[in-house]
């Protein structure tokens, strides 16, 4: 996908003509905070989603498969954060029913062109009345200003530390295309559709079978390559909205105009992605794991996916520990064959690179090097499988104390 004229802009899901939003203080679940946000496309928009591989999945996940699969456009999601509306049975799915009215109302569009998100706490029923006073004032509120987006993504937080927002433009067929998205996800975050919501805004033109197979293509890369604690969430939810307003040549095939868009996409993307990893909770570092020279790209994944999730190995980058026989014990449980004599590491930060491990064989490197590479805020571990040419990278982060200091107090 080299070669296009990808260029990142300050935006987020405003970025793309015809995108408004507004994120407001509800009192879902918490006081003094925005905590329902809203995304309105002023027309029609194609849609493509991927949701959580959880078997318990949320009201909302639910609601929102059967509207991506079965209608014809979307023009509105609303997201509350505080309660994920997830173990809610029949109530859980009325909430989401009357949500849905309650936006249709306020905006004039279908019922089944709005989608729904929630986050937050399992288990707990979310008060409608609050719902839809609150979708009631973010209709008021939408706007197409970068305030607006920075509001919306305010709104999705958790314990998320900081905000995750992109905007990217590349020409194609000769038009302008912006791609803007905003992500939140900081803790029960692992590999599988990831745990996080993500909502991707584009005035591409493009068929809904194209935005679908370009969403599914570019998510193993990207969304299902980050871990933070190995658990995969109840609520996953990545959407990608299209409305076609850049006016290109509608992208119906693949070519060089599929792969611009791809291309683009990706960047958002493996962007959101990776701040969603670097943030942690409780993290001090991004840890990613680059696999090369693999014999299969599943290979790839499987192994960079198993180091960067493992609690031993988060737990040497956050002591700044060169212990690779962790990485390697990783990569020997991942469910890849391969030969332990042709592996090397190395590890790369600001600080420099080192190697550390040599074909099967301790390298003579410093270990005072090794340390300072490794103290950096973002470490890159670098596995050479001496087997092919496939190559993955997943990305996740250090475990420290404050981690278990965070989700032992979560519900209080």
């Amino acid at each position: 996908m080299a070669g296009y004229d990808i260029k990142q802009t300050d935006g987020g899901v405003t970025a793309a003509k015809g995108y408004k939003a507004a994120g407001v203080a509800a009192h879902i679940k918490y006081d003094n905070r925005k905590d329902l946000a809203m995304i309105y496309s002023e027309k029609p928009a194609k849609v493509a989603g991927m949701f959580t591989s959880n078997v318990v999945k949320a009201a909302p996940v639910k609601f929102d498969m059967d509207i991506v699969a079965n209608s014809p456009f979307v023009q509105a999601v609303v997201v509350n954060s505080g309660i994920a509306n997830a173990a809610t049975g029949e109530p859980g799915m009325e909430i989401c029913r009357k949500t849905a009215k309650a936006v249709a109302d306020a905006l004039s569009i279908p019922e089944n062109a709005v989608l729904i998100g929630s986050t937050g706490v399992i288990g707990e029923q979310i008060p409608i009345d609050r719902i839809t006073a609150g979708v009631s004032e973010l209709a008021k509120n939408l706007s197409d200003t970068r305030q607006a987006a920075a509001d919306a993504e305010a709104a999705i937080m958790t314990t998320d530390t900081v905000p995750k927002e992109v905007a990217v433009t590349v020409t194609i067929g000769g038009k302008t295309v912006t791609i803007g998205g905003m992500s939140k996800g900081s803790g029960m975050i692992h590999p599988n559709m990831c745990t996080m919501l993500a909502y991707i805004c584009t005035d591409c033109a493009i068929s809904k079978e194209m935005l679908d197979k370009a969403a599914h293509a570019d998510i193993p890369d990207t969304f299902n390559m980050i871990t933070v604690d190995g658990d995969t969430s109840t609520n996953d939810t990545y959407l990608v909205l299209a409305n076609g307003l850049a006016e290109n040549p509608v992208i119906d095939c693949e070519g060089d105009d599929f792969n611009a868009f791809m291309a683009a996409l990706h960047y958002v993307n493996e962007y959101l992605a990776k701040h969603m990893a670097k943030d942690g909770e409780g993290a001090n570092a991004l840890f990613e794991v680059k696999v090369v020279g693999a014999d299969t790209k599943e290979n790839a994944r499987k192994l960079a996916r198993s180091v960067a999730g493992s609690s031993l190995c988060k737990a040497a980058i956050f002591g700044h520990d060169s212990n690779f026989g962790r990485f390697l014990c990783a990569l020997g449980y991942s469910g890849a064959d391969f030969d332990p004599d042709k592996v090397s590491l190395d590890y790369e930060s600001r600080a420099g690179s080192i190697r550390v491990f040599d074909k099967g064989l301790k390298a003579a490197y410093s270990e005072d090097e090794a340390t300072a590479i490794l103290s950096e805020d973002e470490i890159t571990v670098i596995v050479h499988m001496n087997m092919g040419e496939a190559e993955a990278t997943a990305w996740g982060c250090d475990l420290t104390f404050d981690y278990v200091k965070i989700n032992a107090d979560y519900r209080s």
